[in-house]
């Protein structure tokens, strides 16, 4: 497994992992648990911008890394 199709992998969970807490956040009737399941999935979606720049600056320095 190449270092960009793992990277394609890890932004594709941290995604599916920020969707998951927006939908326990829309699905829960508990305020706190609300809030707390919609700073989880800003976090991820931070994460999920992060890892997409390191991926293009991965692709930038090792062309050979950069998705097909």
């Amino acid at each position: 497994m190449t270092v960009g199709t793992q990277m394609t992998q890890a932004i594709a969970t941290v995604q599916n992992a920020a969707a998951t807490m927006k939908t326990f956040s829309l699905e829960t009737q508990d305020q706190q648990a609300k809030q707390t399941f919609e700073q989880l999935a800003t976090t991820l979606d931070n994460a999920v911008d992060t890892l997409k720049q390191r991926q293009k600056q991965v692709e930038q320095q090792e062309p050979q890394y950069k998705q097909q």
